[in-house]
């Protein structure tokens, strides 16, 4: 049985196993994990949203943008770190892989612990900033106040599941994160309910559950007997493996920025059209929307080690039919979200609350929102594709696009002639100018290729 548990465990084996075998291998325990994560954010707006209101879910989501922004910098650090190991695991290096792990711990340390005093410092003025009015800043500060306490146990958690993943253990990364997922669920009511600590006994709950999972994965990294540990002499910074982990996490810290600026705009916009109860059903979209985002994102660290592994072992064929396999899979999924969406928004705005007027408005965004949903799916691929092989560049492009070239100008200027509903419908506007230049660079990249796969240089 150890036999056979280390062979499946071994990333050599992602340049020989069929493709659709290895995607439901490393994809299927990303997808549980990514998807209970946000069901746990669904879970968590539910218990809010019915134990203390439609003001604290606007109050949350006035917090949202900060909390992508620290998981901006968690994910510059985690996803640049899984690619540039996958990517030596398959060129066989692995000590230089040992050494990406431990500078990966290192700069979450550092960046989490800075990122904590400044939000902690400023925290007010940020949340003005983010669209907080005198009835919503309450509930935003409390929350806030916890999380970037916890800051430093958010990042190193989520950064080492991703090395987790990317050297050979996906099920064991797949259950540390539904560990912590389950330990959330299970303090949220107690907290919320029991004790009436209402949104900061949420924020308590996840740093808990989050603090858990991490023991788990230094427990597994201590451990020398696994493929990949957190090794001796290893705890030094190299310069050249920090550039080459920031450059290919640029794009989802650049992602996850665009997001927070984005949604700053959006809940600008929605409190000068729709005041505090639009932003709070833009809170409920958001929910819904991340969740099949999140499915999504699991298919894409399904995805990772199998491109970054093969594409660094120069097997381009793999590469590619792996990258068709996901693409399929995602758009599979972000239809669903639009079904649901578009034909049975009452069912699900009301899982979050019972007020009449946020259910109107919530009900509005879904169906306005998800209306090009289906080739979400499809954009969002196309941009880990980039990443995972190291191009950073182009998917920093696909990453801007949809945010800032396209979707802030529409804010701009649609909710000044349509009010909330030019809120609304500048999402899916931007959504499809994104996925058509996605389909060009993606295009151009896979007849690279097939036909002058002697031209790529692999970093």
């Amino acid at each position: 049985m150890a036999l056979v548990q280390t062979q499946q465990n071994n990333p050599e084996l992602l340049g020989t196993e069929p493709i659709g075998k290895l995607l439901r291998r490393y994809a299927l325990p990303a997808i549980i994990a990514m998807s209970s994560a946000s069901l746990y954010n669904i879970i968590d707006s539910i218990f809010i949203g019915h134990g203390v209101g439609a003001m604290a879910i606007s109050g949350l989501a006035i917090a949202m943008p900060l909390m992508n922004l620290t998981a901006a910098f968690g994910s510059l650090v985690g996803v640049g770190a899984s690619s540039l190991t996958s990517i030596r695991l398959g060129q066989g290096n692995k000590q230089r892989a040992f050494l990406i792990l431990s500078n990966a711990v290192m700069l979450n340390i550092v960046i989490g612990v800075t990122l904590s005093v400044l939000g902690l410092v400023f925290l007010d003025d940020i949340l003005y900033f983010f669209g907080a009015s005198e009835q919503t800043i309450p509930y935003s500060r409390d929350f806030m106040r916890i999380i970037l306490c916890g800051n430093v146990i958010t990042h190193l958690f989520m950064g080492m599941n991703e090395v987790l993943r990317a050297s050979g253990y996906p099920k064991k990364a797949m259950a540390i994160m539904l560990t912590a997922v389950l330990v959330i669920v299970c303090l949220n009511p107690i907290f919320i309910f029991g004790f009436g600590w209402g949104v900061k006994g949420s924020a308590l709950a996840t740093v808990i559950g989050q603090s858990v999972a991490l023991c788990l994965e230094f427990a597994h990294f201590l451990n020398k007997k696994n493929f990949l540990y957190l090794k001796k002499g290893t705890f030094r910074f190299v310069p050249v493996i920090i550039r080459k982990v920031l450059s290919i996490g640029l794009a989802p810290f650049l992602l996850n920025v665009c997001a927070s600026i984005v949604v700053i705009f959006i809940n600008t916009a929605l409190k000068r059209t729709g005041g505090d109860i639009s932003i709070g059903a833009y809170g409920i979209v958001n929910r819904v929307v991340m969740l099949f985002v999140m499915i999504v994102n699991g298919l894409n660290q399904g995805m990772q080690p199998i491109v970054g592994y093969n594409y660094g072992a120069r097997q381009f064929d793999r590469v590619l039919r792996a990258l068709k396999l996901t693409v399929i899979c995602a758009v599979c999924v972000t239809t669903t979200g639009f079904i649901l969406g578009h034909f049975f928004p009452n069912i699900v705005a009301g899982l979050f609350t019972d007020d009449e007027t946020l259910l109107a408005v919530a009900r509005q965004g879904l169906r306005v929102t998800l209306m090009v949903f289906p080739i979400v799916g499809f954009q969002i691929v196309s941009s880990g594709f980039f990443q995972y092989i190291g191009k950073p560049q182009k998917a920093i492009l696909l990453s801007m696009t949809r945010q800032l070239l396209f979707l802030l100008p529409l804010l701009a200027i649609l909710p000044g002639i349509y009010g909330t509903a030019g809120v609304w419908i500048s999402m899916p506007i931007a959504d499809t100018l994104a996925s058509l230049l996605a389909g060009t660079l993606l295009f151009f990249q896979v007849r690279k290729m097939k036909r002058r796969p002697d031209e790529i240089k692999v970093i």
